[in-house]
């Protein structure tokens, strides 16, 4: 594979000795002889490799390395050159000095032309595996490219969580399962001056408490049994990036109190540590748990939920947002529909009435889940409802709806809803006690008692009118 080589050195003769090399081993090559030049060309040009010297006059191949090094962090890999320097034999030192500060290998002088194509070709799998996680990246930003929502709640919540991007503050997000949190998490990392450092996701709830603690924390070399040399856990591998914890609510309490000792100091032990580690991440919580109904059971630490809670966001479910799913049909069927039957795909009008008449339980991820399955079992570019999988509308048979000030304990509410489900029942029955019963499947007797307890009326509202008053 060609690749466009830009060598820089202040000895001409070595200089056209690898330009003269290269080229006969098939690659683009441009040459600088100093750093300001070198840094220039980096940047315009940008090569794939840079083969450079040590010993520049003005700036240093080392100032060169510090400032690519910069660059490296405000940029996304692919736009900066991989590096070998060359070094004389007696600055080794400065050559282990440039491995630390990012390049991948180093060449001494003299060097062999077998030497430098080994080192040429080592520097070419750096290169294909940068590319490789540059692919991975854009597959995973691809699918958390954006928050699709457009209805009010969705306007008003976007609205709040690009202000609160911003700033360092701990986020806590709180919406049911499948509504979108993770998504959330990832665009307000992607809107955040820390955008293009780590963003690590830690799941709560998927591993036992000493697996989450090393996951979390790392550990020492000798720290338990088969810990052979020192790793970092999630947080250090996130410095000046976003840690996501979700599932917070499932958090193990001994873990809680750690976690909560990190929020307040910035810093934390290894498993087997005696040395604290500073750390500078931004936290990100989410979770379908009521936390203060766990805090009220003893399950999760009430210091901790106000760590947390500083910035709070709601992910509406999805049926509380029925005006945004259009938008999310279009999405998943572009999104999947290339990557698996790689053609677009529409949905018919009699399509999308089955999908605005679901309920959405499982939320958006329900719907995705849907979507894919429709695009895998659909013959043509035009999915149909026999192709959803969805037999029969999931909607409750009496509409219920609650506003954020209503109770809602539960014997209360389970009583009303009866009520209006027995009073339904009555009015498709014409107000015939026995057709009501078996529309729900009750004994007449039982049916007949359940109205006499909820204090439901056995006939239809004009009828109870007085005379006159019809």
């Amino acid at each position: 594979m060609q690749i466009r080589v830009l060598v820089v050195d202040d000895d001409q003769d070595i200089l056209h000795a690898l330009q003269k090399r290269l080229i006969w081993m098939g690659h683009e090559v441009l040459t600088a002889e100093d750093g300001e030049q070198a840094l220039k060309l980096a940047i315009e040009e940008q090569p794939d490799l840079m083969l450079l010297d040590i010993e520049l006059p003005g700036l240093s191949g080392l100032d060169v390395l510090k400032r690519l090094a910069e660059r490296r962090s405000n940029v996304p890999p692919q736009y900066t050159p991989e590096v070998v320097v060359i070094t004389a034999f007696g600055t080794i030192d400065r050559a282990v000095e440039a491995i630390r500060l990012g390049a991948c290998d180093f060449l001494t002088k003299p060097f062999e032309p077998d030497h430098l194509a080994a080192v040429i070709e080592k520097a070419r799998g750096q290169m294909a595996l940068a590319r490789q996680i540059g692919l991975l990246q854009a597959e995973v930003e691809g699918r958390y490219e954006q928050v699709i929502g457009h209805s009010p709640r969705m306007v008003e919540l976007l609205d709040t969580a690009r202000r609160a991007a911003g700033a360092s503050a701990t986020v806590l997000l709180l919406g049911e399962t499948g509504t979108g949190k993770e998504v959330m998490a990832r665009a307000l990392h992607r809107w955040s001056p820390r955008a293009l450092k780590p963003f690590v996701v830690v799941n709560c709830a998927a591993l036992p408490e000493s697996l989450l603690e090393n996951e979390l924390f790392g550990h020492e070399k000798g720290a338990y049994t088969g810990a052979g040399k020192r790793e970092p856990g999630k947080i250090e591998s996130a410095e000046d990036g976003t840690v996501f914890l979700d599932e917070i609510g499932d958090m193990p309490a001994g873990l809680q109190t750690r976690l909560l000792r990190l929020l307040q100091d910035q810093e934390f032990y290894r498993v087997g540590g005696t040395q604290p580690i500073r750390t500078n991440v931004r936290f990100i919580a989410a979770t379908n748990r009521d936390l203060k109904e766990a805090i009220h059971d003893g399950r999760f630490r009430e210091d901790l939920f106000y760590r947390l809670n500083v910035i709070s966001l709601t992910v509406p479910p999805l049926r509380k947002r029925p005006d945004d799913l259009p938008a999310l049909v279009e999405h998943f069927l572009r999104l999947h529909g290339a990557s698996i039957a790689h053609r677009t795909f529409t949905v018919s009008p009699d399509a999308l009435d089955v999908l605005q008449g679901y309920h959405w339980p499982g939320n958006v991820r329900e719907l995705e889940n849907v979507l894919v399955r429709a695009i895998t079992l659909c013959p043509d570019d035009r999915i149909e409802p026999e192709h959803l999988g969805i037999t029969a509308p999931r909607r409750l048979p009496v509409d219920v709806a609650f506003s954020e000030d209503e109770t809602l304990n539960y014997h209360a509410v389970m009583e009303g809803y009866s009520r209006k489900v027995l009073e339904e029942a009555l009015r498709r029955a014409g107000w015939n006690q026995t057709k009501a019963a078996e529309m729900l499947g009750l004994q007449r007797t039982y049916l007949t008692r359940l109205l006499r307890q909820r204090g439901v009326p056995t006939r239809p509202p004009s009828m109870d009118l007085p005379n006159g008053d019809a």
